[in-house]
């Protein structure tokens, strides 16, 4: 299955109702794609991120959960997306970027330890199957 790397704490916002990933690329791909989080994450990136997200709702829905810079999940797959459109603008609020993937119907996943690349990449189906 296909994955993109987005960095913490945007992974975990798309997974909680963030709904445009913005790239400087545009792509073609529709379809379901799975939320790798990226390992690096700067305390600056962190605090930056939650400013913007401000009135989104989403910061008291982190706090409830416990959720720090420091405990956050990084270097794996968090969960996945449809990806439904790439457009050049949005009303969405979360719209900032030269090209923004419109997203929808997130689905988070235990996390699965995964490392990352640009772009889009594989990831074997055998690392999906959960245990019964």
């Amino acid at each position: 299955m296909k994955a993109i790397s987005i960095r913490q704490p945007w992974a975990w916002m798309i997974l909680n109702g963030k709904d445009v990933e913005n790239r400087d690329w545009a792509t073609r791909f529709r379809g379901r794609v799975l939320i790798h989080a990226s390992k690096g994450m700067t305390y600056e990136e962190w605090q930056d991120a939650w400013e913007f997200a401000q009135g989104s709702g989403l910061s008291p829905k982190a706090v409830n959960a416990g959720l720090t810079s420091k405990n956050i999940a990084r270097g794996g797959i968090v969960g996945s997306v449809e990806i439904v459109d790439c457009v050049t603008k949005s009303d969405s609020r979360w719209f900032v970027g030269r090209y923004g993937f419109l997203l929808r119907d997130p689905e988070p996943l235990p996390f699965i330890p995964f490392k990352g690349q640009l772009g889009f990449f594989d990831v074997p189906d055998h690392l999906l199957k959960v245990s019964p």
